[in-house]
């Protein structure tokens, strides 16, 4: 293992090195990734060989300024690199990803007092007392209040998410705004087409037919309603929390000629009510739902539907046994108060529910190419998605996206349709799943 640094005596550099040899058990000496701090001084990184070539290549990670230090002094591990990437003061030179795929190394790293002593103590040598002190953390940092995954503390994480920009969100998703896996029939299908083919994956599974009443929930900006409107002769009713998507999907309702068969609601799924539904569909909106809350979700949807009726559950599931025990990078910037659960959670609530589990299927290797697809966008357009949310959210969906990307690379979370039928009346699903399978 060659030297962790080829860092120049009483540079920052080389009182990084130093301290590292003497934190963690020394697990800290030699680093994944190079790191080039704001002195211009280099701590050269000893990366693992590349497993297809042997060959050895460090990304460059660069600390621009003393906030950085500061970030990471304050609270150490993933809320620190987090605000310090959020607020600029930690950037990466080349690509994003391979910096990403070196996180496993500091996965069971921990800092003892002792540790965090020393850390500081070379903070100030290095960079001054000024980096003592607690740095501002980035306005766009959730802080939610309220009794968690109540209606009201729901509406407004939803909204911190959802509520910053249509034209943001236009930019990335593309001209479909569906913001949910696709399904590809091959990596030449472009970002839209993939698209389509899942709406009209969730409809043919849910064997929309004319005349039915179909309610999406958490409908977004409404592709699904519309192409279950449009393709399949449905009353289709979407609700969301955000009125900023209810306004356009009503609008873009309108100018399809929709406006009759599509009704847009803003309400949170346990504020629903009336004559029962044939078809439900939830894409991408269980994830905000909660572990406590999840037996009444799917409770709350076979008490909308019919005797016999189907509900599309398709989310994102963890695939590690472990929930997080701490905040992370997730929860405070993209996904306030979001909780995954192991995909096995879900079906036992819905057999609890009275529901008869029909077909699962996992899309988990969509998901990567859909969230590259959408970080070409946002790439090929960042000095415009700055001007619409600013730098920092910016910088927030470009390491959220690749992050996300890279955990269903390796199978840390997985994506599956789910679909039930109410096992009190007849459910009309034929014998095979052939009819699914057609091009």
């Amino acid at each position: 293992m060659r030297p962790a640094g080829r860092a120049r005596r009483g540079d920052v550099a080389s009182t990084a090195q130093h301290t590292l040899r003497r934190v963690a058990d020394g697990r800290l000496a030699h680093l994944p990734v190079t790191v080039r701090f704001w002195d211009g001084s280099v701590l050269e990184g000893d990366p693992p060989a590349d497993p297809r070539n042997g060959a050895r290549s460090a990304s460059v990670v660069v600390a621009r300024d003393r906030r950085a230090l500061a970030h990471l002094l304050h609270e150490p591990g993933q809320i620190g690199l987090a605000r310090a990437w959020v607020d600029g003061s930690l950037t990466a030179c080349g690509d994003l990803e391979d910096v990403l795929a070196t996180r496993k190394v500091f996965g069971d790293v921990h800092l003892s007092l002792r540790d965090r002593l020393l850390l500081a103590l070379a903070a100030a040598r290095a960079a001054g007392l000024a980096v003592l002190r607690r740095p501002p953390v980035p306005s766009i940092e959730a802080a939610p209040t309220g009794r968690r995954h109540s209606i009201a503390r729901d509406r407004t994480a939803v909204r911190h998410h959802y509520d910053i920009s249509n034209d943001f969100y236009r930019l990335i998703l593309g001209p479909s705004l569906t913001y949910s896996c696709a399904y590809f029939a091959s990596q030449a299908d472009t970002l839209e087409e993939a698209q389509e083919q899942k709406l009209d994956l969730i409809c043919r599974k849910l064997r929309l037919a004319p005349g039915e009443r179909f309610l999406d929930i958490g409908c977004g900006w409404g592709s699904l309603v519309m192409h279950a409107a449009a393709h399949y002769g449905v009353h289709a009713v979407g609700i969301t929390l955000s009125e900023t998507q209810a306004r356009l999907a009503r609008d873009e309702a309108g100018a399809r000629g929709l406006g009759d068969r599509v009704e847009i609601r803003v309400a949170d799924y346990r504020e629903l009510g009336g004559s029962p539904f044939d078809k439900i569909a939830s894409v991408g909106m269980y994830e905000h739902v909660g572990r406590s809350e999840l037996d009444r979700y799917v409770g709350t949807a076979a008490g909308l539907l019919r005797p016999g009726g189907l509900f599309l559950n398709h989310g994102i599931a963890r695939v590690a046994s472990r929930a997080p025990t701490a905040p992370t990078f997730i929860s405070r910037y993209v996904f306030p108060d979001g909780e995954l659960h192991p995909i096995a959670d879900l079906m036992t609530a819905m057999q609890s529910a009275g529901f008869e589990v029909r077909d699962v299927e996992s899309l988990r290797e969509h998901y990567p190419i859909t969230l590259r697809r959408w970080v070409s966008n946002l790439l090929s357009h960042r000095a415009e998605a700055e001007q619409l949310v600013g730098p920092e959210r910016a910088r927030t969906w470009h390491l959220y996206m690749l992050a996300s990307a890279n955990a269903f690379d390796n199978a840390e979370l997985g994506l599956y349709q789910v679909l039930g039928a109410r096992a009190d009346g007849p459910h009309g699903l034929p014998l095979t799943r052939a009819d699914l399978l057609r091009a």
